[in-house]
Formats: C-alpha cells, structure tokens, sequence
C-alpha cells in the first residue's frame, strides 16, 4: 500500500514578493521553492491578490498539506526581554521603532533560544485568506526563524560571530557571542554606500573590529554584486552559509544561501 505524503508549506510574505517552499517530510525533500518578485511595494490589498493569482495558477500549491506556516518579513518588529513582557503594551514597544496604525494588528512570538518576545504586525488579510484555504496554520515574524536559527547553529564560541542577512532594499545585522543575542536590528539601504555604512557604524558601536570579526551572510548576495565587492573591501573574514538541514533538494533546486529563512521555517 502506497504510503501518503506527508507535505508541510511555508509561504514568505513581503511586500516585495512572496516565495513559497513545500517539504515533503515523508522522504525529507524539498519539492518547490519559488520565488514572486514585485516591480514596487504592494499595499496589503494588492499583495493579496498576488498571492490569490499566485496560488490559483500554481497547481504544487493547490494540494493538501499536513501543516502551513506563515512568515511575514518586514520592518514592523521589535524584541522585547521576556521578563519585560505585558501583552496590553504591544503597541507601545513597537511605536519607538515602527510606524503603526490604530487599525494594525500586532502579535508577538515567543523566541525559544532567547529570553524574549518578538512583537509584530502581521497582515490580517493575508491570514484570513490562508485560514479560509488551507484551516488552521501557524504564523511567524521572519526575524523570529533567523535568530532562532543562528542562536542554534553558531558555535559556542567567546569570539563574536557577526551574521548579515540582505534583501532587496533592507538587511539584518545579527551579532552572537558564546550563543546568545548580543545585538539585533534591521537596516534600509539604497546604495552600497548605505549598505557599508550600517555595518561599520555597528561595528563601531559593539566594539568589533572589522579586521578580525568572523562575518557570515545569507540572503540575496553573492560574490559578484556590488554588496560583496564592498562589504570585502573593509571587512577581512567574510564567509556564506552554509545548508544547515537535512533536507535533500528535488528538481535540480539548488540551494541558495538566499532561501535562508525559508528553508529554516519548518519546525
């Protein structure tokens, strides 16, 4: 008797895009990593009805899946000391760092390998469609996988491991030391100027020197872009990550350091 597949789906959301990335846990693979690239911002109503066309012409997408997690990346977060923590203040702690409205709905998760709370907006419409598609599914902040993830894998170490995670028009700057969350914040840039400019300026406010400070990256750099070439002018040990999964790839999918947090998603 032919056993049943046992299929787990994230989809990224950004106002930029959406991406998408099925794992089928019955022979631990990757079956579909697909990215949705926007011209400009979408507004939430707009982005809705690209994932609406994108589900509707994708038919890997329109399958039964045992369980879909959500994870929504933008600048709307804010890390907050559990013990700091009061669910009725979530609008206060995200006020000093983000423009929010009335009307926005904020969530929060619990970081598991870090003593604290990662408040957030999510887009209340994408929820409800997903919820009237697929049921029940779990929602997720991006910043809340890419610590998790790298408080996991970053050695125990007394040096300080500095991680940069770059998108299209923003980035992450995350620094571990002796695996815990010595510095998190997110960046926008336009230029590599920009770019550069963030990463010393952190450097100079931890105390780090760019000449010996281990830096790993992830997301949409690679060695022949403007990022890399500048971001290796002042900084001498620069590495990409590395797959930290056990998951096989199907299709020819390559991996790509790019994936980081979508490969990272599944629990």
């Amino acid at each position: 008797m032919k056993q049943n597949s046992i299929k787990a789906l994230s989809i990224q959301i950004r106002l930029s895009g959406l991406s998408f990335c099925i794992l089928n846990r019955s022979n631990n693979a990757i079956e579909l990593i697909k990215h949705v690239h926007l011209e400009k911002k979408a507004t939430p109503y707009e982005l809705l009805n690209d994932l609406k066309s994108s589900m509707e012409s994708n038919g890997d997408l329109k399958q039964s899946f045992d369980s879909v997690i959500c994870i929504y990346k933008n600048e709307l977060s804010c890390l907050v000391p559990k013990e700091l923590f009061e669910e009725n203040n979530m609008a206060d702690y995200l006020k000093f760092n983000a423009k929010i409205l009335k009307t926005d709905y904020i969530s929060y998760d619990r970081l598991t390998t870090n003593d604290s709370v990662n408040v957030y907006v999510p887009l209340m419409n994408i929820n409800n469609y997903i919820f009237e598609t697929f049921g029940s599914f779990d929602f997720k902040h991006s910043s809340t996988v890419l610590i998790d993830t790298l408080l996991q894998i970053t050695p125990n170490d007394t040096a300080t491991t500095l991680h940069i995670n770059v998108n299209s028009s923003s980035f992450e700057i995350i620094a571990i030391k002796n695996q815990e969350l010595i510095f998190y914040n997110t960046f926008e840039y336009c230029t590599k100027e920009d770019f550069i400019y963030y990463i010393l300026f952190t450097l100079e406010q931890l105390k780090l020197n760019p000449e010996t400070i281990k830096t790993v990256l992830t997301g949409t750099i690679n060695k022949d872009d403007e990022l890399f070439k500048i971001i290796y002018k002042y900084i001498r040990f620069i590495e990409f990550s590395k797959p930290n999964y056990t998951y096989t790839i199907e299709n020819n999918l390559d991996y790509n350091h790019s994936d980081f947090t979508l490969l990272n998603s599944f629990s």
